[in-house]
């Protein structure tokens, strides 16, 4: 089947909702696929501990606030629900189980071929995730390992490590929860932590850090750093001593030099300071029942926990399997300059606040098709 439409928003993620909302509010007509059944595909992944690590004023995608009684931090079932609400809250109806292929551009506009049909879209937004492929590096001798190795994108509880000696690999948001829920489950827990690291604190006196962010955000990040730094120490304190090692770059400057972003501590460093979680540094080997780090000391698990991280889902379709698995940056399919009519939302790392970004970026790109659409010779 072909259709010629304005706009194909591929993800029916944050991104892509908040985008055929943005586009409905100015009167424009947009189609959403995603090769998932159910919006949020990427949200229901997630392990059941979850909860955001930004506050939930700052969190709402444009138009439709969290419900009335959503804690101050919703969790994943939360944001799942929310979500669903605003699909419906929009009347956006995406076409589930349809996979996109290719995306080719043709004068005007772009061929869209997905599992299902193809399009002749003016404007195509690709929404499909910054944290969507996940990635698990490879050790040396892990295939002698015994136990389960794991990605966090596999894990869902700590009910079923209980009693387990587990080694959680990384320490980025994902990583210092996760750890928590296995101490919570009774779980002997240790963190293989690579190089330096900065850590927050979710509020500071009782003040979300989201909201400190967007303030100091307008400031060199330089700078930035040098006013949130005695804030950091009031709250979390001197992490070296805990085992840490911290950059020679405060977290503002690692996000903006590196995208990285710093761990949003919700309790992991209470437990590392009462001796719960031990805190050891990268892995040399990984033998039948040892891990033996490149300090030289080896310690016995039941099972590892890879919370590495993820790469963007950039897709065949975009650019070779190659650059997403190397993460490479997204570039457009004609390799040189942006042609217009293809726009992205969702893949920039910044430190206010993944959906709030979102939000805003999705009317920015609302408003930049609906010009387009009205002028298409500006």
């Amino acid at each position: 089947m072909e259709q010629q439409i304005d706009t194909l928003v591929i993800g029916a993620g944050p991104a892509g909702l908040a985008v055929a909302a943005c586009l409905k509010k100015r009167g424009a007509s947009c189609i959403i696929v995603d090769r998932a059944s159910e919006v949020g595909s990427s949200w229901r992944r997630h392990y059941d501990r979850l909860h955001l690590h930004s506050d939930r004023d700052r969190s709402a995608l444009p138009y439709l606030s969290f419900p009335a009684g959503t804690p101050r931090y919703p969790s994943r079932e939360q944001v799942i629900e929310y979500l669903e609400l605003y699909a419906r809250h929009f009347k956006l109806v995406p076409h589930f189980n349809e996979e996109v292929r290719t995306v080719r551009p043709r004068n005007p506009g772009w061929i869209v071929t997905t599992t299902a049909s193809v399009y002749y879209a003016r404007q195509v937004v690709v929404a499909t995730g910054y944290n969507a492929v996940p990635y698990l590096p490879r050790w040396r001798g892990q295939e002698r390992f015994g136990g389960r190795i794991l990605h966090s994108s596999e894990y869902r509880s700590g009910e079923s490590f209980r009693g387990q000696s587990v080694l959680v690999v990384g320490l980025g948001n994902s990583g210092g929860e996760i750890a928590i829920d296995l101490h919570e489950h009774g779980a002997r827990v240790a963190m293989a932590v690579r190089g330096p690291v900065n850590i927050v604190p979710r509020e500071v006196l009782g003040v979300p850090v989201l909201a400190i962010s967007i303030a100091l955000n307008r400031l060199p990040a330089r700078f930035a750093d040098a006013l949130a730094a005695p804030l950091v120490r009031l709250t979390i304190g001197d992490i070296t001593k805990l085992g840490f090692r911290k950059p020679p770059m405060g977290p503002f400057t690692q996000i903006k030099a590196r995208t990285r972003i710093p761990l949003i501590d919700v309790g992991t460093i209470k437990l590392v300071r009462e001796g719960h979680i031990e805190v050891l540094g990268d892995i040399r080997e990984i033998g039948e029942t040892e891990v033996t780090f490149e300090d030289g000391r080896s310690r016995s698990f039941d099972a590892i926990v890879a919370a590495t991280g993820f790469r963007p889902q950039g897709e065949g379709f975009l650019r070779p399997q190659s650059d997403i698995l190397e993460g490479k940056p997204l570039q457009p399919p004609n390799g040189g300059e942006e042609k217009s009519g293809l726009h992205y939302c969702g893949f920039i790392v910044s430190p206010t606040g993944m959906l709030r970004d979102i939000g805003i970026e999705a009317q920015r790109l609302a408003d930049e098709i609906t010009r387009l659409e009205q002028h298409p010779a500006s």
